[in-house]
């Protein structure tokens, strides 16, 4: 008797979820003789048309690797910028996502930024959160490495208070503690600008995932390219493990 199709992956449709690192606003800026700010403010209108096109698609989730815990570490005159665009962006932002029944949700370590970008980040999330459409994920101050630890102390403090036991651990359990235990994991990882490595981004939830890298600078990638990267998804075989005689079975039998 041949295997069950239910127990094969399905076949690929639209990605549920879409990850994003959004490289190469500086680069676009100094090859136009610009000031960097000026890219950055350019990447934020391509940050409106990514947005609006996965509302429009029905996808579930974009999240948009937008400040990295590694950031910092630019020169502090950018740094500055970059958190004065954020807490300018919300301010201008936030009603739009709502009126179009976006939720809009942030990961990250907040402590770091100030207490008015902490408060509207807050405001921004309690005003959307009921909403039904796209999810969009902000990924500010984050690191991979920073969510999986702390996954591992909640998960340690658990056991210290014998809540569970250390031989509960598996997978399953830590995938629920990460930042995005309420969201499906990324079907489809993008990065722009060229380079082809994920930064520290969701490094749990990319195990999986078809990644895409283009030479496309991010204030250049706009509805097309996103067509062109869902395409691309779209014919790859997701396997999961099993064969690709398998996957065609299925396919034969839908």
């Amino acid at each position: 008797m041949s295997e069950e199709p239910e127990t094969l992956p399905e076949l690929n449709k639209n990605p549920r979820h879409i990850a994003i690192i959004m490289d190469g606003n500086g680069r676009w800026a100094q090859q136009r003789h610009m000031p960097r700010a000026m890219g950055h403010q350019a990447g934020v209108k391509a940050v409106r048309a990514i947005v609006e096109y996965c509302a429009e698609a029905n996808i579930e989730v974009l999240s948009l690797f937008a400040f990295s815990s590694e950031n910092w570490r630019r020169p502090e005159s950018e740094v500055s910028m970059l958190m004065n665009l954020f807490l300018s962006t919300l301010q201008s932002e936030v009603n739009k996502l709502h009126r179009n029944n976006i939720r809009l949700r942030f990961i990250g370590e907040r402590k770091a930024f100030s207490e008015k970008l902490q408060a509207k980040i807050a405001e921004g999330e309690i005003q959307t959160r009921d909403n039904s459409g796209l999810t969009l994920v902000i990924a500010a101050n984050y690191g991979g490495r920073w969510d999986m630890s702390e996954a591992f102390k909640k998960i340690a403090a658990k056991i210290q208070s014998g809540e569970i036991n250390d031989h509960e651990i598996d997978e399953t359990l830590i995938g629920q503690h990460l930042s995005t235990a309420d969201l499906p994991e990324p079907d489809l990882f993008i990065r722009t600008g060229g380079e082809q490595r994920v930064s520290n981004f969701l490094l749990w939830q990319l195990a999986y995932t078809e990644l895409y890298f283009t030479p496309t600078l991010w204030p250049d990638f706009n509805r097309q390219s996103l067509e062109e990267a869902i395409g691309s998804f779209r014919t790859r075989q997701r396997r999961f493990g099993h064969t690709g005689e398998q996957i065609l079975t299925k396919a034969v039998t839908l």
